[in-house]
């Protein structure tokens, strides 16, 4: 029998999206061994469907929310990507900062699944996307925090705490009043001097970080991200608060049809 070979790359091309997590185009070419253009056309046809989904930041793929799923509901981290990839991009237009979207995975930590970042533009690292940010000194990990309820607070900080060494314990100790600040003034920042892995370029960043809700629940959190040199974190929250703010609030209500977020292990 005669098969379809624009099928059989199309699900060439999803199986190693499926199996990869996150991919390029240079990591499709290689994988599949198909040539660009014909990933291209195909990825666009995926897209238009929602069968893949594809970061504004860096062009790299991943599932979306529309494709086929065993369970009723579609994968949630990709459904928030989707009910946020819009937003961070106009935001981070009209602020000219970066943006970091970041979505629960479980055990009160957030994972970053979307981001703007742009070295030539923003002048910090871009490639974050998968990075896991400290939970209690990271804008993202704060503003997440202390969104939850306080069932899972007292459920996540001993086993966060435990699992921690160095200026990151340091900074679990200080928990309670850390989250009683954070919600006094609205949003999370980044601890001075905090930089989450060690990179070859990029001057040390700044950030400011609210949670994303969807209901009463705590989804991910929103950050903006810039040069710590350039400007201070009060005159970046005093310009731009009320507009992060407002999208993380409008991500959540565009994510809420999907329902709550899988919980997953670190």
């Amino acid at each position: 029998m005669k098969t379809n070979r624009s099928v059989e790359r199309s699900m060439k091309i999803l199986e190693v999206v499926s199996d990869s997590g996150v991919c390029s185009l240079a990591f499709l070419a290689d994988q599949t061994g198909l040539p660009k253009p014909t990933i291209l056309r195909i990825c666009a046809t995926l897209l238009g469907q929602r069968w893949l989904t594809q970061s504004r930041s860096d062009s790299r793929y991943r599932i979306g929310s529309g494709f086929p799923q065993l369970c009723s509901a579609p994968d949630s981290i990709d459904a928030l990507v989707e009910a946020g990839t819009a937003q961070i991009m106009d935001i981070s237009e009209e602020t000219g900062l970066g943006v970091d979207l970041a979505a629960a995975i479980g055990n009160g930590r957030v994972e970053i699944v979307d981001t703007t970042r742009q070295y030539s533009k923003h002048g910090i690292f871009p490639d974050c996307i998968g990075y896991r940010p400290s939970p209690f000194r990271s804008a993202l990990g704060g503003a997440f925090l202390s969104a939850l309820q306080p069932k899972e607070l007292m459920e996540f900080s001993d086993t966060l705490t435990a699992n921690t060494m160095g200026k990151d314990r340091a900074a679990a100790l200080q928990l309670p009043s850390k989250l009683k600040d954070i919600r006094t003034r609205g949003f999370a920042r980044r601890e001075p001097g905090y930089w989450g892995r060690a990179v070859d370029y990029g001057g040390i960043p700044s950030a400011i970080g609210v949670a994303v809700r969807s209901g009463d629940q705590a989804v991910g959190a929103l950050s903006l991200v810039w040069l710590a040199e350039r400007r201070s974190v009060d005159d970046v929250a005093q310009a731009h608060l009320g507009r992060l703010t407002a999208t993380a609030k409008a991500i959540g209500e565009h994510f809420a049809p999907w329902g709550p977020l899988r919980k997953e292990a670190n």
